[in-house]
């Protein structure tokens, strides 16, 4: 089980894993209070818990344990060189290592790591590159009281960027392009932008934006003096233009929607620009985008205009069996963008 505590919804897949490969038995969401859960935190437990049970008694699922998804701002993702140790002696070790590259204390955060590679230095000194994983520790707490609340059992947590890049990511199994170049996947929720860079399936760059198909909606929504239910549906009915500063229609919503659209391409933009900068990234031969927030018109080759990159539409269900979940093959369609993360999550349990 997948559970994805989003900013509008909560959001839960089951797979199963067979001799056949993985199936989809069962994906539901449901809506929870505004305000519940703010920045893909979780600030108001017992709303978000109400909203778990609802969704569990609806879709129901056969299983309580559930793998977690973090990611906000108060989740910090950082590449970092260590002194080479084994695993389980590197993770006992962090919190004496890497105060300096976090700017919280390590006594208030969990952490966690992922190699990346080993090395050794100039000087003959054996090293270990690792993405370094801080998570401010009430934050954590705060997601699986909800969890528990509901009735459930947090049995992992797990960086949503992972978990997007597992279920989104082309990842080639012969190890052709191990060495060759670096992929990009996009999940766009409601206020939140996972970013994950990756090198046949090593994570290289993580990046978690706080904005998203909301900030749109939102925008509509002040400059029309509408509710933020009419201000969604107009920009559904909207559609970024095919060049900056361009609209496709003449309408107040379009112009909205274009100049905070804008803002939301050249923030990705500028995150994918940063990884490129770095000295040790290799070259992006594409954007896979997913998410609720990729649902945005247009959004797609305005990305691809101005990253210069081919910018595809993720599909995390081409590799899953589907299994009796009870939606028809139109419904499966519609909610592919949104299962990314929770089927993520359950994909972890194998990795």
């Amino acid at each position: 089980m997948g559970l994805d505590i989003g900013t509008s919804g909560v959001r839960a897949a089951e797979l199963s894993f067979g001799k056949n490969g993985v199936t989809l038995e069962k994906f539901g969401q449901v809506a929870i209070a505004p305000g519940a859960v703010r920045d893909g935190e979780v600030v108001d437990v017992e709303s978000v818990a109400q909203a778990i049970r609802h969704l569990w008694t609806s879709a129901k699922f056969g299983s309580k344990k559930v793998v977690l998804g973090v990611a906000n701002q108060k989740v910090i993702v950082r590449q970092v060189d260590l002194p080479w140790l084994p695993d389980a002696e590197l993770r006992q070790s962090l919190a004496f290592q890497v105060q300096d590259y976090i700017p919280i204390p390590v006594e208030q955060a969990i952490l966690d790591f992922y190699r990346v590679e080993e090395f050794v230095t100039d000087a003959g000194v054996r090293m270990v590159r690792v993405l370094l994983v801080a998570a401010v520790r009430d934050m954590v707490m705060s997601a699986i009281e909800a969890v528990r609340k509901a009735g459930l059992t947090t049995s992992q947590v797990d960086l949503t960027p992972f978990a997007v890049l597992r279920a989104a990511g082309q990842i080639d199994p012969v190890g052709l392009q191990a060495h060759g170049d670096a992929e990009a996947v996009v999940d766009i929720g409601g206020r939140v932008t996972n970013i994950v860079v990756h090198q046949n399936g090593v994570p290289r760059f993580v990046r978690v934006l706080l904005m998203g198909g909301d900030h749109v909606t939102e925008a509509v929504a002040e400059r029309m003096g509408v509710p933020l239910e009419q201000a969604e549906g107009l920009k559904q009915q909207m559609s970024l233009g095919s060049s900056p500063g361009a609209v496709e229609v003449d309408h107040p919503a379009a112009r909205v929607v274009e100049t905070t659209g804008a803002g939301l391409v050249e923030e990705i933009r500028g995150s994918l620009d940063y990884y490129l900068a770095q000295p040790a990234a290799v070259p992006l031969r594409r954007v896979v985008i997913s998410g609720g927030g990729a649902r945005l018109g247009g959004l797609l080759p305005r990305l691809a205009l101005a990253t210069r990159l081919p910018v595809v539409p993720a599909s995390p269900l081409s590799s899953l069996r589907v299994g009796k979940t009870g939606l028809s093959s139109e419904q499966l369609s519609y909610v592919e963008p949104l299962v990314t993360v929770p089927v993520g999550l359950a994909m972890g349990v194998a990795s």
